[in-house]
This record gives structure tokens, C-alpha cells and sequence, in this order.
């Protein structure tokens, strides 16, 4: 796996600079930015070159005088290729459901130790999409609130096969290790999922995520 390049944004430096340490001690990982004036993000960005900007961007929620929110609505627009990990101490089922349907690529507690910090910056890099089983436990509770469900009238023109692959990509499982379980190519299982996405009108893994827990296509265990 390539080096991961990873951004930090914090309004708190001794939180930014304590997370800095602890991302250095993952093999393959390197933090490349670190800000903690959140009125200044966008500019930086601008001013950074294409190879220069984060693959991934961990994000405070809560900030002055910008909040993180008011952030993604600006950086997903103008910096598609950034995924971004939302941090946040308390977060509830109409944030996540909000945030993902924005397009984040997943959540993280404030404190985390460092093996589910780098399960979640992996899986993020090579899946694009990271979320944990109670967070899937309260998407889920989102989205099957009466006044936040979800309708679609597509789900019938899925093959059987397409219905796997989306429940393993909901697993969080890449494209090879789908093609292992499935005993496909991986050029299959990536033609499978870009099908998929034509097929639902869907921009990417978190639309899809959000859709197949609509549908009861994939159901989190509890």
C-alpha cells in the first residue's frame, strides 16, 4: 500500500499535536497538514498543489468560529479526492445520517486507540468509506425514522449478484478480498459496483451504503 498522506484539522493544538503522534506510529501513514484555525482550511487547501493535499482529512465538528459542518459543505465541492473521517466526542444518529449523506467517509470518537485509529484509516484509503457496527446501528435507526425514510423503486432491477457484492462493500471489504469471496476478477467486482451505482444513480460507496441500509439490503447485527 502507498503512503497515506493525512490532514488534521482541531481546534485544540495539544489534541492536534497528541493525534499527530499517534498517526506517526502507523506504518504507511504521514501527516502532511495540521491546522487548528478552521478560517483558515479552504485557503490552504487552494494554495497546496494536487499532490500536495491530504488523501484523508480528520475533522473536528465542533470548532469556532467555523464549524466543521459549515467545512465539509465547503471542501467536498472543491476537493472531491479528499476523504474526510469526522471526530467528535458525541455524535447522534441524525448527524451521522447528515453528515454521510454530505459525503463523508466515516466517524471517529475523539479518544481512540490506535488499532481502530488505523482500521479506520485504512479502510478509508482503499474502500472509502469507514463505519463502525454501532455507528451502522445508528444510521440505521436514522433512516428508519418515519420522517427521514428514504424511498427508491430500483431495488428490484439488482441481480442476485450485484445484492452480494453491495452487502460486502457495506462489510467494508475491498474490491480483492470481495473477488476472493466471491471467486471473481477484481475488474469483475469493480464492474459490479460502478453497474450498481449506474444502475441507482448513486455517486459513490457512501450513496450506496445509505441505500442499502434503506432497503434493508444489509442489516448491521446489533
Amino acid at each position: 500500500m502507498s503512503m497515506m498522506k493525512i490532514g488534521l484539522m482541531d481546534d485544540e493544538l495539544l489534541f492536534t499535536e497528541g493525534l499527530s503522534l499517534l498517526i506517526e506510529r502507523i506504518p504507511d501513514c504521514q501527516v502532511v497538514y495540521k491546522n487548528n484555525n478552521p478560517a483558515t482550511l479552504i485557503q490552504d487547501f487552494r494554495d497546496l498543489k494536487e499532490e500536495e493535499l491530504p488523501d484523508i482529512l480528520l475533522l473536528d465538528i465542533q470548532m469556532e468560529p467555523i464549524s466543521g459542518l459549515v467545512l465539509v459543505e465547503q471542501l467536498l465541492p472543491n476537493f472531491p479526492n479528499i476523504k474526510i473521517l469526522i471526530l467528535s466526542s458525541h455524535y447522534k444518529s441524525n448527524m451521522i445520517g447528515h453528515m454521510l449523506k454530505l459525503g463523508v467517509s466515516g466517524f471517529l470518537p475523539k479518544v481512540v486507540d490506535l488499532e481502530v485509529l488505523k482500521l479506520a484509516l485504512k479502510t478509508v484509503y482503499q474502500t472509502g468509506v469507514y463505519v463502525s457496527a454501532a455507528d451502522y446501528q445508528l444510521l440505521h435507526q436514522y433512516l428508519n425514522n418515519p420522517n427521514k425514510k428514504v424511498s427508491f423503486d430500483l431495488k428490484d432491477q439488482l441481480t442476485d449478484r450485484e445484492v452480494e457484492v453491495i452487502r460486502l462493500i457495506c462489510q467494508e471489504f475491498t474490491n480483492q478480498e470481495i473477488a476472493d469471496q466471491l471467486f471473481l476478477s477484481k475488474r469483475t467486482v469493480e464492474s459490479h459496483r460502478q453497474r450498481v451505482l449506474d444502475k441507482l444513480g448513486l455517486k459513490n460507496t457512501i450513496g450506496l451504503v445509505i441505500y442499502a441500509l434503506a432497503n434493508e439490503i444489509f442489516v448491521p447485527k446489533k
